[in-house]
This record gives C-alpha cells, sequence and structure tokens, in this order.
C-alpha cells in the first residue's frame, strides 16, 4: 500500500545540508566548492561579520608622560626600570573574582616608592561583558578598580565591539566601540561620566590601536574585532578603514626599527586580545600572525614578546624562528585570567608545533594553568621579564612563571 506524503516529505531536501555548516569536511580547501558569498573556509563567513575599524583621533603615538606625567618619567628613568601590570578579561557582572585579581595587583604599588611602583595597568581586552553602558562600566570596570592606585590603558576586546549579546538584543551601544572609546579615548584627560562618584582619572588614548613610548620598551596594542575566533587585524569588507590599522602598524615598526638601527635598543612588545597561538577553547588566529608577520619583516623588527588573552587562562609558549640570519626565540604569553569565568585548558607539554605562517617558524606549548592571574613586567635597557602571578579563591597570589628576554 502506498503511502501518503506530508508536505515536508515532499519537499526536495537537495539544497539541506547534513551537517551545521558546509565547511565540516575532508576535502581540500582547492578543490571546495565556493559557498555563494561566503568562500571554503568557516573564516571566511567570520570575516564578512567584522566591525569597522574606527580611525584614530589622533597620532597613534603615545609618550608615557601622557599617562603619568613628566614627574613620573623622570622617576623611572632614574630606577632604571619600568614596571607594569597586563591581564585580559575582567569584565564581570557578578561575584567578586575580578576584585579579587585587582586586589591582588593593587598590593604591588608602595605610595613611597613610586618610581619601582608599576607604572600602569595595560589592559589586554573584554573590560565589558554584554553591557556597553555607563552602568554597564561602572559595574565590570570602575568599581572593581576603584582602590587600585594606577592609570589604565586598553585594548578592546570582542566583547568591548559587540553591538548584541548572545540573546539578540543590543549591549547599549549602537556604534562597535563606541562605549570603549568614551572611556578610554576621551577627548581630553578626565573623570569619565561612568565612573560617577568614583574618582579615576582616564588618560585621552588616541584610539583603539596605539604605540606607547616609555624610556625602556615601546609597546604596541591592536584591536583585533568582534569574532568570538579568531582574531583579524585587517578587516576585508570595509574599503575605508579595512587595511588602516595594518598599514599604520608597518609604518610604525619601521620608524621603531629605525630608530633601533641607530643605536637606540629597546624592547618592543606587542599585543592583541586574540591569541596569535593558544590552545583550548579559543585557538590561534594564524591568519592574523600571518598579517603582523608580514608588517615585521617589511619593517625588518620581530617583537621581544608578543602579550594577548582572550583564553580565561594562562598559557605561555615560545616562537622560534630565523630572522636576519639570527636564530630568535620570541615568547607568547596568554593571560585572560582577569575575573571572568575561568576556562579549561590542556596540559603543556613542550610539544614542537609548526606555524602554518609565510615565515618558516615554529613554536612549543611551555606551560599552562586554569587560573585567575595577571603579568608583572618589568623592562630595563638589556632585560625583560614577565612575571607571571596566580591568584587563588582567597586572593593570595603565587609566582607561577618567569620570563626572561636579554636584549641584544
Amino acid at each position: 500500500m502506498k503511502k501518503n506524503l506530508t508536505s515536508t516529505q515532499k519537499t526536495s531536501t537537495k539544497e539541506v545540508l547534513r551537517f551545521a555548516h558546509p565547511f565540516y569536511t575532508n576535502t581540500h580547501l582547492e578543490q571546495r566548492p565556493v559557498v555563494n558569498g561566503i568562500g571554503t573556509r568557516m573564516t571566511d563567513y567570520i570575516k564578512t561579520q567584522l566591525e569597522p575599524i574606527p580611525a584614530p583621533q589622533r597620532d597613534p603615538a603615545m609618550m608615557l608622560s601622557e599617562i603619568i606625567g613628566d614627574a613620573g618619567v623622570a622617576e623611572i628613568e632614574k630606577a632604571g626600570a619600568i614596571r607594569f601590570h597586563s591581564v585580559g578579561d575582567t569584565g564581570m557582572e557578578t561575584g567578586n573574582t575580578e576584585q579579587m585579581v585587582a586586589d591582588a595587583m593593587s598590593k604591588d604599588y608602595d605610595p613611597a616608592k613610586p618610581d619601582t611602583s608599576p607604572a600602569f595597568f595595560f589592559h589586554l581586552g573584554d573590560v565589558n561583558y554584554y553591557d556597553n553602558t555607563d552602568k554597564g562600566y561602572h559595574a565590570q570596570f570602575y568599581e572593581p578598580y576603584k582602590t587600585y592606585p594606577g592609570k589604565i590603558i586598553a585594548i578592546p576586546g570582542n566583547h568591548d565591539g559587540e553591538l548584541f549579546k548572545y540573546d539578540g538584543s543590543s549591549t547599549g551601544q549602537k556604534i562597535s566601540l563606541g562605549a570603549f572609546q568614551e572611556n578610554f579615548c576621551q577627548p581630553k584627560t578626565g573623570i569619565p561620566s561612568a565612573a560617577g562618584t568614583i574618582y579615576r582619572e582616564m588618560i585621552n588614548q588616541p584610539g583603539v590601536f596605539w604605540h606607547l613610548n616609555t624610556p625602556f620598551v615601546d609597546i604596541i596594542g591592536l584591536y583585533s574585532n568582534v569574532a568570538e575566533n579568531p582574531g583579524y587585524i585587517t578587516v576585508k569588507s570595509d574599503e575605508v578603514n579595512g587595511n588602516i590599522q595594518k598599514d599604520w602598524l608597518t609604518k610604525t615598526l619601521a620608524n621603531i626599527s629605525a630608530t633601533r638601527e641607530a643605536g637606540q635598543r629597546k624592547a618592543l612588545i606587542i599585543a592583541t586580545h586574540h591569541p596569535p597561538l593558544s590552545s583550548g577553547n579559543h585557538s590561534s588566529s594564524t591568519e592574523m600572525l600571518i598579517d603582523i608577520d608580514d608588517s615585521c619583516t617589511k619593517a625588518n623588527i620581530m617583537p621581544d614578546a608578543f602579550l594577548s588573552a582572550h583564553s580565561h587562562n594562562i598559557q605561555c609558549y615560545t616562537r622560534y624562528l630565523s630572522f636576519n640570519n639570527k636564530d630568535i626565540q620570541i615568547p607568547f604569553v596568554v593571560c585572560g585570567g582577569g575575573g571572568r569565568t575561568i576556562q579549561h585548558v590542556p596540559d603543556a607539554d613542550g610539544t614542537r608545533i609548526n606555524d602554518q605562517t609565510v615565515i618558516k617558524s615554529y613554536h612549543t606549548f611551555d606551560k599552562s594553568l586554569k587560573s585567575y592571574g595577571y603579568l608583572d613586567i618589568i623592562v630595563t635597557s638589556d632585560k625583560l621579564t614577565i612575571n607571571i602571578f596566580t591568584v587563588d579563591n582567597q586572593g593570595n597570589r603565587s609566582l607561577f612563571n618567569t620570563i626572561q628576554v636579554h636584549l641584544t
């Protein structure tokens, strides 16, 4: 007996995918059919969802004196070293984990010894999660850092640029990074409205990407956009501002390289929110690393260290490559344990992994830990030291790892 088919059963399933996306396949990239309007990889789709990169409000070069004043710079020069904090992924609506890390960092300050106290806190992004309003910034940023003595500068994370929450509702900003710029890139140094009755002076960062010039280290902060994973420093779909950040990066690195060749050797740190190298639930941002490598190669300079966050844990890598006929090792540190719920990370086993980049290189996964924590970085004329501290649930801190780079 012939069965009657329902309307659903009669509908052709010719165009229905077997899996959730067409990129789940063993077919090599070169042999895959192009998905109309997207491409041949998941990352091709992600790149269509990126937000424009805001142009800087002024020259992206900052001097340390803009953050701590001329007297503060003089103290650091006299001490022969600069010290600063760094961590990302702090925004937390409830609980005390963000406050716990902030309090632990505050213990590094001594008002009687400003020259050896941290000069500032370099936030690695995701200041705010899902509430980019004055109320959200007050709760997730100004409140937990109300007693933190240092100035705070930052690069945005993916959540800082979001326009919509996970449930489709608005994050409170109509322009990507609007709230971030209101709090970190003010027209002039002062106390933003979101701080309310909390006194926290915020400087006027030139934009969402920048170069900070200090006596002992050049720091370049880049914006890696809104994707959950991976990160990008260019926006292919934005004809106006698509390459603005990468073009600036190449030019800035060339200037630093020229200064170094003239005899002024300082440490160079590059930072992005999304990590170029990562394990666990956030993978490596390989295309972003290729872009940065390209700028470094054109400028004839490589960073002495690379900082990032995004993964809510601690990960330490070493990248090995030959550059200018010299074998170099670059530490890549992921530190996203600033307060947001920590995430699983695999055990590091030191395995050698070839980088899928234009530059022939490989990296080793040296150390990892599922923990809250932060970086305490000290730079002198001849050495860069990265101390990684963990913070437990009682707010106690412990030294987890120390990485040293000798500047030659």
